[in-house]
């Protein structure tokens, strides 16, 4: 194997980890792969022989990339047409497995969100740290701060984190009843065992981008979530298919017309089973990649 070669499996077998970091700061695909791009530009560029750890090298430098991207698209996230949500990525199996729950709810949608609303150095101290295990070493190094100054990064977003109770992943058999609920509710019009399932206070989004029709304002409460099901979505999905997958590590769906995707949707279970929160994403943007991505 030349020098070339080995040079380019070192970064091909760290790849899926890189896109895992980048995913879960950017919570956008196209995103992340432009960080795991530039993060190859920079590992062809170094000099290798000084590189003594090119696990923690790449990730440093994948980070990084990640962060100057965050700074670089804040102007284009506030002017967002109506809610934006993560991109959806579509997984081959759900994993809540004991071993694996860390990196398995850092997937979901509603964990990505919770990441967005923390400082950016926060949410990849938090990520590096807490999911990727880093020590804390090596997370101040990638951050560039002292390890009292990264603790505290850390500290700050547990306690968000914490408070926020986003860390759950319902059991398997839980999450085909719901989604069998929520399938007969569109295609047939009937809430009834959906109802059983949605907390007073359920909350409905949709990201449209200005670039699909998508509601601008979330739908919350009960009986208006049931009416918008019932009434909009089994009207606007009439004649669609209804495919079920896993999008973001947790059932949902793909909503598709005539062989083109034109909507995912996925749920948030709390911890007692009851449905918190459905997104929808029709953002034409973000479903051109809704496939297996490779990521850790």
């Amino acid at each position: 194997m030349t020098s070339i070669e080995k040079v380019i499996t070192i970064f091909d077998d760290y790849r899926p980890r890189l896109m895992g970091v980048a995913y879960r700061i950017l919570g956008s695909v196209v995103d992340a792969e432009d960080a795991v791009q530039e993060t190859f530009i920079k590992w062809n560029k170094a000099i290798h022989i000084e590189i003594e750890n090119p696990k923690a090298w790449l990730t440093k430098v994948c980070t990084r990339c990640a962060l100057d991207l965050i700074r670089a698209n804040q102007r284009s996230r506030v002017e967002y047409v109506g809610a934006w949500l993560p991109e959806p990525i579509q997984c081959e199996q759900s994993s809540n497995d004991i071993d694996n729950i860390e990196l398995s709810s850092s997937l979901t949608t509603a964990f990505l969100l919770m990441l967005e609303r923390l400082k950016p150095n926060e949410r990849a101290a938090y990520l590096l740290r807490e999911i990727f295990d880093l020590p804390y070493e090596e997370v101040a190094d990638t951050l560039n701060v002292n390890q009292v100054h990264c603790r505290k990064l850390v500290s700050r977003a547990r306690q968000n984190i914490d408070k926020s109770n986003k860390r759950h992943i319902a059991p398997i058999a839980q999450q085909q009843e719901l989604l069998n609920a929520f399938r007969t509710a569109v295609e047939n019009r009937d809430a009834s065992q959906l109802k059983s399932f949605l907390t007073a206070d359920i909350q409905l989004q949709a990201d449209g981008g200005g670039k699909a029709p998508a509601i601008i304002k979330p739908v919350i409460g009960l009986e208006k979530v049931i009416r918008f099901i019932t009434k909009k979505l089994a009207l606007y999905w009439s004649g669609q298919k209804l495919e079920s997958t896993i999008i973001n590590n947790t059932l949902g769906l793909k909503i598709i017309n005539e062989g083109q995707v034109t909507a995912s949707v996925s749920f948030e279970l709390t911890e007692r089973g009851a449905l918190e929160n459905i997104f929808i994403i029709r953002n034409p943007d973000k479903l051109q990649r809704l496939g297996t991505v490779l990521l850790h």
